[in-house]
């Protein structure tokens, strides 16, 4: 079956058990709409002032700032600090009912912004010790200024909402920008969740959306299950014994023990794993050896990267990749020292019920342009929310209509967004809010 077809059929399947599901009814959705108008200029205006100020992992002190004192002026609950620069803003609606979270991430990548804009950044920061550029070349600097927008909207109805809603602006997405002192601190979801965001109130659901550059503004891609890959760092030392490169037998070779440790962990997922399940990646992506051309090393290095779908699969992967590497090694003499750098990112996983209760609000909010999208091998520790409780994570469309197919990708110097998918992502965000909490 064409994989055309397949979305289709899918879409067709997955309508089909939602049809009895409401969208959130037309007069709010026009409420929804006329509110996001009156404040989108404001809403483009946090956007540039965070894109030409972006801050790194753990580093987001001006964001925070701006996000809290925000919330403030919105009447809003707010906690500061949490797990690390995160914010927390708590809206109390006017009737009892459940508690939503709404989230968004606030760093920026070390990437130097190659993008002609009034605004574009021309930031430097400290990463892994080092000077840096630094820009929002992912589109955090999008959801954060979205989240804000949909907090003033919320706020401005509060009297209506049957329940709470809690808005998490979360530091740390991209990992690390300087060495690990925690075992959690390179991580913000996770942090957040240790420092006890999902609780008091306890949280019933969650929803977060990343701009995607692949999909035209106006469009929402989702999917029920997995949507985004889990993701695992890994290490290799290869110690073998330096000698002449003249004479290899009087050592031990590491670099042609770790070119085949490099082919070995590719027949893992060839091979070894059942990819009639879910898909999986083993990258290589850094080999560090020897100084000369007639030194044989003592020891090589590999970092790598790991992706799955499925948290079983996970596991027998990176035990097979443990005993591949270490066999290999020890076959020529040498010997294989793997790590794998804790935590990884977890899978995200969308909650199935909750995917087909939101979907016709979806729907409805993009004039019928929600569509199923692949599973991607990138990976987002919004999982770390949705791992604790039902979560809906989906792609925002940010491209101008017709240029969606040469768009930068995320991460990419040369990455920018149509600024008009910001109002699209603050109408979705309030209206999946709402459409929760008014649901039995």
């Amino acid at each position: 079956m064409k994989i055309k077809s397949l979305s289709l059929a899918l879409g067709t399947l997955l309508l089909g058990a939602v049809s009895s599901a409401q969208a959130v009814e037309d007069a709010v959705l026009k409420n929804i709409e006329t509110r996001v108008g009156a404040i989108e200029s404001k809403l483009i205006g946090w956007r540039r002032d965070i894109h030409q100020n972006p801050e790194l992992s753990n580093q987001e002190v001006r964001t925070a700032k701006l996000v809290a004192d925000h919330l403030r002026s919105l009447g809003l609950e707010v906690k500061t600090g949490v797990g690390g620069t995160g914010v927390v803003g708590i809206l109390k609606g006017g009737k009892p009912g459940k508690v939503v979270a709404l989230r968004a991430d606030m760093d920026a990548l070390p990437v130097k912004e190659l993008v002609d804009l009034p605004f574009a950044s021309k930031a430097k920061g400290k990463h892994m010790g080092k000077e840096v550029d630094v820009a929002h070349a992912c589109g955090h600097d999008a959801h954060t200024a979205i989240l804000m927008a949909t907090a003033e909207v919320l706020a401005g109805m509060r009297d209506q909402i049957p329940g709470t809603v809690k808005f998490l602006f979360q530091p740390a997405e991209e990992g690390p920008s300087e060495a690990l002192k925690g075992e959690h601190d390179h991580i913000g979801a996770l942090a957040m969740v240790d420092a006890g965001a999902l609780d008091n109130p306890k949280v019933d659901a969650v929803f977060g959306l990343h701009m995607i550059p692949a999909f035209p503004v106006g469009t929402i891609g989702y999917r029920s299950g997995p949507i985004l890959a889990s993701g695992d760092t890994f290490t290799i030392k290869v110690n073998g014994k330096q000698t002449h490169g003249g004479f290899p037998w009087n050592g031990v070779d590491p670099i042609v023990s770790t070119s085949q440790i490099v082919l070995g962990l590719q027949t893992i997922v060839s091979r070894q794993l059942n990819l009639t399940k879910e898909p999986a990646v083993i990258s290589i992506g850094s080999i560090h050896g020897g100084n000369r051309e007639n030194i044989i090393p003592e020891s090589v290095e590999l970092l790598g990267t790991v992706r799955t779908f499925d948290d079983g699969m996970r596991d027998d992967t990176l035990a097979r990749m443990r005993t591949t590497a270490e066999s290999i090694a020890q076959a020529s003499g040498a010997k294989a020292e793997v790590n794998f750098l804790k935590p990884g990112y977890s899978t995200t996983v969308n909650n199935a019920d909750l995917s087909a209760r939101m979907l016709p609000t979806m729907q409805q909010v993009t004039g019928g342009k929600a569509v199923i999208t692949p599973k991607l091998t990138a990976s987002e520790d919004f999982s770390e929310f949705s791992k604790k409780v039902p979560g809906v994570f989906f792609f925002l469309g940010s491209s101008t209509p017709g240029k969606e197919k040469t768009a930068a990708p995320n991460h990419s110097p040369k990455f920018e967004i149509d600024e008009a998918s910001l109002a699209v992502g603050a109408k979705a965000m309030t209206a999946m809010a709402l459409d929760f909490l008014g649901q039995p």
